[in-house]
């Protein structure tokens, strides 16, 4: 037998999947609605990914070097990355997503573009040895009608990378859970603001750009993509809360032209169920977008690769079909691996994000060359570096003193 997998979506993660599975010699469906999607999205990876994923130069808009950090009362903190070769990466998510969705492609996958509407799960228990395939009910839009012609495809496993209203998480039922807005304006400036922005990233906190996360200006190729994120209960308010940015790109924003439904958890880390029987969700589809950061295409990309490793491994390169226990074995890697950071961010986020006072002690406390190491060493190569205790007793000593602090300075 030849093991048949549909993935559905083709952003970081759905591609990511999909070109793991095809190099296996696995027969892969790589769905896709829209081919020239572009989401509106920070578009900022860490330097891991670009080594890890082995994304080529031309991706990256541009190699940050410089972030600006401004409290709610308009104190800037200036972060400088200063080993030689580190640079936060900018890209635009329609180069991004079309080189990976394109590469796992030419490797062998089957693009479809088309939307799924319906899953239809077998209906005897895959407990009693059932191994009937999934079908997939999906509008074909290769000739390029809206409308597309309805097909089906059946298949062995279903990777669910179809985003925060996943529709294959509705089929198996994963369960809901909150998640966040993002809206994005994308600004040509003036050649002089833009040369202000060269290789420099600016962050807002306040209640007045975000009531849980924060607002950016992120430079790329020949604009700024200037947009804001907050929880879904807060979408009413998405354009008020655009136009609260402060600064240079102040008085330009507030023509909102796209948004934009992310996933984000709330006092969960993902969905209450990520694997149903041979269903897995990865990505924003599980809810691996982060708390306090609110970072998702790393991430993204690496729970599917994860997902897809492990059914390369137990249907022994695609000669057998995985049951749902083989599946639940990327889960317990993934947690294992990340269930430390997620709950750190939470804890941060909590902590930090809960008023413009604490808002300020969290400026202040990015002004320390010793979180700043701290914070870009786990950004920028995804690993947790343990301070020495001294390091640490000093940075917990230096948070209790800015929250102190940041009453007096909050507006």
């Amino acid at each position: 037998m030849t093991l048949r997998v549909a993935v559905v979506g083709s952003g970081p993660a759905g591609s990511s999947a999909a070109e793991t599975l095809a190099k296996a010699g696995i027969e892969t469906y790589l769905f896709e609605r829209k081919l020239d999607n572009a989401k509106p999205c920070g578009g900022a990876i860490p330097l891991c990914m670009v080594s890890e994923f082995d994304l080529p130069p031309e991706i990256v808009d541009r190699q940050v070097r410089n972030m600006k950090m401004i409290s709610p009362s308009n104190i800037e903190v200036d972060i400088n990355l200063e080993k030689p070769g580190e640079y936060i990466g900018m890209c635009r998510r329609e180069v991004l997503d079309g080189f990976m969705r394109d590469r796992a492609a030419k490797l062998g996958a089957n693009l479809i573009n088309g939307t799924v509407h319906k899953l239809e799960i077998p209906t005897v228990p895959e407990k009693s040895g059932n191994t009937a395939p999934y079908t997939l009910h999906y509008a074909d839009h290769s000739d390029g009608n809206k409308v597309g012609t309805q097909k089906t495809l059946q298949v062995d496993l279903v990777i669910g990378a179809d985003g925060a209203n996943s529709r294959v998480a509705k089929a198996i039922k994963a369960g809901d859970y909150n998640y966040a807005i993002a809206f994005q304006e994308r600004i040509r400036l003036p050649e002089d603001k833009m040369e202000y922005y060269q290789n420099l990233a600016e962050m807002y906190v306040g209640n007045d750009v975000s009531p849980d996360f924060y607002a950016w200006v992120f430079p790329k190729y020949d604009h700024v993509a200037v947009g804001t994120g907050t929880m879904r209960v807060n979408q009413a308010k998405i354009k008020q809360l655009q136009a609260g940015i402060r600064g240079p790109c102040g008085q330009t924003v507030g023509r909102g032209r796209n948004h934009q439904n992310r996933s984000a958890p709330d006092s969960r880390t993902s969905r209450p169920r990520r694997v149903v029987g041979r269903v897995a969700l990865v990505g924003d589809a599980a809810g691996t977008v982060t708390k306090s950061s609110g970072e998702g295409i790393y991430f993204a990309a690496k729970s599917a690769r994860m997902c897809a490793e492990t059914i390369v491994e137990y249907s022994q390169n695609g000669s057998r079909i995985p049951t749902e226990e083989d599946l639940k074995v990327y889960l317990k890697r993934w947690d294992k691996k990340y269930g430390i950071t997620y709950k750190v961010l939470d804890i941060l986020q909590t902590v930090f994000y809960r008023s413009d006072a604490t808002r300020e002690a969290f400026v202040e406390m990015c002004a320390d060359k010793d979180v700043q190491r701290l914070t870009f060493d786990s950004y920028l190569y995804k690993t947790v570096v343990p301070a020495n205790p001294f390091v640490q007793m000093k940075i917990t000593a230096k948070t209790i003193g800015s929250l102190l602090r940041g009453n007096a300075l909050a507006p």
